[in-house]
């Protein structure tokens, strides 16, 4: 009996730990690009293509830096409680920020921006 009630002690607490790593949120390295059509900036000149760029990449250390605490915190909630909190809204704009940069470089290539 004794031996019966260790091996589901461990049984649950494996499951917990395997639970908790599936709830874990996406390192920001990990975050690709969404899609973003570039029909949007056909009309902006370099110069504004520019200050888009830069205004879009301060926004994406912002958002990588608010990704990558929510994923330090998650690590220490796993730790303790068996599940970490997930993706949040951070994860889902870095993308969409990470997108509208790559939708912005296109731009600049077919306007020949330097």
């Amino acid at each position: 009996m004794k031996k019966i009630l260790i091996l589901l002690a461990l049984s649950v607490t494996t499951l917990s730990f395997f639970a908790g790593c599936m709830n874990m949120p996406t390192k920001p390295s990990q975050i690709t690009g969404s899609y973003t059509s570039g029909l949007k900036y056909e009309n902006f000149e370099c110069s504004r293509l520019s200050v888009e760029l830069d205004s879009l990449a301060r926004r994406e250390n912002q958002l990588a830096i608010a990704q990558e605490q929510r994923f330090k915190t998650s690590e220490i909630q796993a730790f303790w409680w068996g599940y970490g909190q997930g993706d949040g809204i951070e994860a889902s704009e870095l993308a969409n920020v990470r997108g509208e940069k790559e939708a912005i470089r296109r731009a600049m290539d077919v306007k020949d921006c330097k």
